[in-house]
């Protein structure tokens, strides 16, 4: 796989981080094809409007370089199979965080487990963590150039390391600078309730994000955080927009 070339890249997901990959990476000259579990009819003609392509899930990860998997983490378990099958070089990146109100209750990732190691385990292969730390509002509207200055920093992490700098490729290519954060053991240093998680910090400013991050507060900060951006919204399901996210991550999270 020539590192510079464009590469075929299957996605998973049309949520609010999904259909932002799939425009962003399909703008960057990559041959996207995107998949949702409704089916390629209902995904909408925005999502599709830089040049990728609607194809059902089958066909989303067949005659791929790259699987981005963007859905919730309730719902790894049903494409497992389709993902145990890949060849064995095409690299799998994962942007899911858990939510207990949605994802319904894991044990494992409850009792302490890296949630991208749960995901790992689900399809039986490595994974990249990459693109979850990052408000789907901050994805879609402040990625800039780069070398641009005030450039934002999404953490990379995992253990493969030409699979991590691939995926690295990627997120810069997304419009944000790619710290490495090392093996997927230590991702949970940005997991929902961690310093870096939604904070849109520069890429100096990640190390000492990720040093701060303490396991045992990051579930009660995640839930605060959902409990502030549900009274503002009204419901469970809007996100917040971009500075009002990013202001009440770093007030709770830092």
């Amino acid at each position: 796989m020539n590192p510079s070339s464009p590469l075929k890249i299957g996605i998973l997901g049309t949520g609010h981080i999904g259909k932002t990959l799939v425009r962003k990476l399909a703008a960057a000259g990559h041959q996207v094809k995107v998949a949702n579990s409704r089916g390629p009819e209902t995904i909408e003609a925005e999502t599709l409007a830089t040049g990728a392509q609607a194809v059902r899930t089958e066909e989303a990860v067949n005659d791929i370089d790259v699987l981005i998997l963007s859905i919730p983490l309730v719902r790894i378990p049903d494409v497992a199979p389709l993902i145990r099958a890949l060849p064995s070089g095409v690299v799998v990146a994962d942007t899911s965080n858990y939510y207990p109100h949605r994802d319904l209750k894991i044990d494992a990732i409850e009792n302490g487990q890296p949630e991208s190691l749960w995901v790992s385990e689900q399809i039986g292969r490595p994974v990249i963590k990459a693109w979850n730390a990052i408000g789907s509002g901050s994805f879609a509207e402040k990625g800039m150039p780069q070398g641009a200055a005030d450039r934002i920093a999404i953490p990379v992490a995992g253990d493969d390391e030409a699979s991590r700098q691939l995926i690295m490729r990627l997120v810069n290519d997304t419009g944000f600078d790619a710290f490495d954060a090392g093996s997927l053991a230590d991702s949970w240093r940005q997991q929902p309730g961690s310093p870096v998680y939604c904070t849109d910090l520069h890429y100096d400013e990640i190390p000492a994000a990720l040093a701060e991050a303490d396991i045992s507060r990051l579930p009660k900060r995640r839930d605060l955080a959902v409990a502030v951006f549900q009274e503002r919204a009204g419901d469970s399901v809007t996100n917040p927009n971009a500075d009002f996210g990013v202001q009440v991550s770093r007030i709770i999270f830092r």
